[in-house]
């Protein structure tokens, strides 16, 4: 899946050439779930009446659910959060949430407020004030239901995973690496001379000295840049895996660095070996979702495909004549990935 490109601004009536160096992710669909069945023929004759309500809609919701809560873990890939942690969430971080998307130039259409059943709650009783007899509010009201504002339409999911952070501290680099873009995949890593406690995928991270600039004209924005760890590290001196890449010149420019050379210390956002609740601020073209129609087999006493909202669903029944029985499968073959992480934001508290 391509990313779009990214160029350099002359100065000047010169010629000055550049390369289209165009970047690009693998999308692998190869996560096979599914739910397995097992009837009787006398199940069949007799006692079960409704099979799609009583039995396919049970078996495809928890099956889905498996699936939205696999795809979740794509939190670990973003470094964007605004950091409440132990607190309630309030309407003022969402629009923090929004001012980071805004900053990293998220389209104005199409984002969403994903929040956990603790979030959507605290957010409503905060604006509960706001009721009056308009249809959105008194929707709000009535059934908590935060619907759009702020530019997000607000969702509530109970399948948000808490991110329990490692217990890193006193962490420092040893030099900061200069990271110019000569190959469409530069190294994301950092050296970490001294440090204590494991730093856990999906921690955030910032750097002293380490700014991050506009992603158009490069100008240090005097904010400093968050870097999500993309691989456990086990505590001490060593390589710390992070994203986005600390990239310091070029059309690709992530950060601007106040030092080269000397250590620099390391703040790990959140409180050490403790978890916080997630919810997730992003534009649509953040993450992609994809599944595969499985092939249909023959011989088979029953098969199906479905597909709903770009999800296909195949359900396949057997007869086995030593048991009289009929087992039956339903299947999702997909995959998914973050493909521009820089238009999500986690909102942690509680």
């Amino acid at each position: 899946m391509r990313l779009p490109n990214q160029y350099a601004v002359r100065n000047g009536p010169a010629l000055a050439t550049q390369d289209t160096n165009e970047t690009s992710v693998e999308l692998k669909v190869q996560t096979q779930k599914g739910v397995d069945l097992n009837f009787t023929s006398i199940d069949l004759t007799m006692g079960l009446d409704d099979f799609s309500d009583r039995v396919l809609e049970p078996a495809m919701s928890v099956l889905a659910a498996s699936i939205e809560a696999d795809a979740m873990l794509m939190y670990q890939d973003v470094a964007n959060q605004v950091n409440s942690h132990g607190q309630p969430a309030t309407f003022q971080k969402v629009l923090q949430g929004r001012k980071i998307l805004v900053d990293n130039l998220a389209p104005l259409g199409g984002r969403t407020a994903n929040l956990n059943t603790q979030d959507n709650m605290d957010l409503v009783d905060a604006l509960k004030g706001l009721f009056n007899d308009s249809d959105a509010l008194s929707k709000q009201y009535r059934e908590g239901y935060m619907g759009r504002t702020a530019g997000f339409d607000f969702m509530e999911n109970t399948l948000w995973p808490a991110h329990v952070r490692g217990g890193g501290a006193n962490y420092a680099t040893n030099t900061l690496p200069t990271v110019l873009p000569v190959s469409p995949n530069p190294v994301n890593a950092i050296t970490v001379a001294t440090g204590t406690g494991s730093l856990a995928k999906g921690d955030v991270i910032t750097i002293t000295g380490v700014m991050r600039v506009h992603p158009e004209t490069k100008a240090n924005t005097g904010v400093q840049q968050q870097f999500v760890v993309t691989q456990a590290h086990p505590g001490g001196a060593g390589v710390v895996q992070i994203s986005p890449a600390i990239i310091t010149a070029g059309p690709m420019q992530t950060v601007t660095l106040a030092t080269t050379n000397a250590a620099a210390a390391i703040q790990v956002a959140g409180v050490a070996n403790t978890a916080n609740g997630l919810s997730m601020l992003y534009h649509k073209s953040a993450f992609a979702f994809a599944t595969a129609d499985l092939v249909m087999p023959r011989g088979v006493d029953f098969a199906a495909r479905q597909v709903f909202d770009g999800i296909s669903m195949r359900i396949v029944r057997q007869y086995d004549i030593n048991s009289d029985r009929f087992p039956c499968r339903l299947d999702v073959l997909y995959g998914y990935r973050t493909l521009r992480p820089q238009l999500a934001c986690r909102l942690a508290c509680n």
